[in-house]
C-alpha cells in the first residue's frame, strides 16, 4: 500500500507560504509515495511540481465554488472559482477528473458546502474527505464519515496541510495507481490515518495571509 497526501498546499495558495522546492524535500523525506497538490482555486503549483516530480505529484485543485469548496484530481486545466457546485463538478468531469469534498461538514469553516448541500450533492461525487486533520470539531469528521457511509462513497483522510510541518499527518493507505481511472479503483479500498494537527496551524495561515498581503513574499 502507498502512503498518499490527498490535501495539500504551497504557497500558489494565499494562506501558505510553503516554497515548490521545500514542498517536494518534505515529501520525500517523510516517505509519501504520492501527493495531491490542491491549492485554492488555481493547479500552476501543482503543474510544476508535476514537472519536477512526475513520479510523485497528483495535480489538483480545492476549488471555491458558489456553494463551497470541491477537491478535484487528475485535471489539466485550472477551473474557476465562483461557478455553481454542480457546473464546477461538470467541469471536472469534462476532464476526466475525480471529485470529492472536502471537510463538507466543517462548522468552523465558511468554505464547507455544509450537510445539506452535501446530500444533495453526493450522487454526483466520487468520494468524500471523511477525516480532514484542520477539523477543529471531532463532530464534524464525523458528520463526514457518515455522509460517506450513506451515500455508499469512499472515504479518505487529508491532512490538508499548508506547512511543511503538517504534511502527511493525515496520510491515506491505497494500492498502487497510475491515472483517474485506477486511483478511483484504489480509493475503493482505502485506509485513511486520522491524526489531527493542532490549533495553532490555523493561526500560521493567518500569519500567511497577512504576510501575502503586505508583500512578504
Amino acid at each position: 500500500m502507498w502512503r498518499v497526501e490527498l490535501h495539500a498546499h504551497t504557497v500558489y495558495s494565499p494562506d501558505s507560504l510553503v516554497s515548490l522546492e521545500d514542498f517536494l524535500t518534505a515529501c520525500r523525506r517523510k516517505g509519501l509515495d504520492r501527493v495531491a497538490v490542491t491549492d485554492h482555486n488555481t493547479i500552476e503549483g501543482a503543474l510544476r511540481l508535476k514537472e519536477r516530480a512526475p513520479d510523485l505529484i497528483i495535480v489538483g485543485e480545492e476549488i471555491r465554488a458558489r456553494e463551497g469548496e470541491v477537491l478535484a484530481y487528475f485535471i489539466e486545466r485550472g477551473i474557476p472559482k465562483g461557478l455553481p457546485l454542480e457546473e464546477t463538478i461538470g467541469r471536472i468531469r469534462e476532464q476526466g477528473g475525480v471529485v470529492a469534498l472536502p471537510h463538507p461538514c466543517d462548522r468552523a469553516r465558511g468554505s464547507a458546502v455544509g450537510r445539506e448541500i452535501a446530500e444533495a450533492v453526493l450522487p454526483l461525487v466520487d468520494a468524500v474527505e471523511i477525516f480532514n486533520a484542520r477539523c477543529v470539531f471531532p463532530g464534524d469528521n464525523a458528520c463526514a464519515a457518515a455522509l460517506a457511509t450513506r451515500f455508499g462513497k469512499p472515504g479518505f483522510s487529508g491532512s490538508d496541510a499548508h506547512t511543511l510541518w503538517e504534511l502527511g499527518r493525515a496520510w491515506t493507505a491505497l494500492p498502487p495507481f497510475e491515472d483517474a481511472a485506477g486511483f478511483l479503483q484504489a480509493l475503493r479500498q482505502a485506509r485513511p490515518t486520522r491524526r489531527l494537527s493542532p490549533f495553532w496551524v490555523h493561526l500560521l495561515s493567518t500569519w500567511a495571509k497577512w504576510r501575502r498581503a503586505r508583500g512578504g513574499i
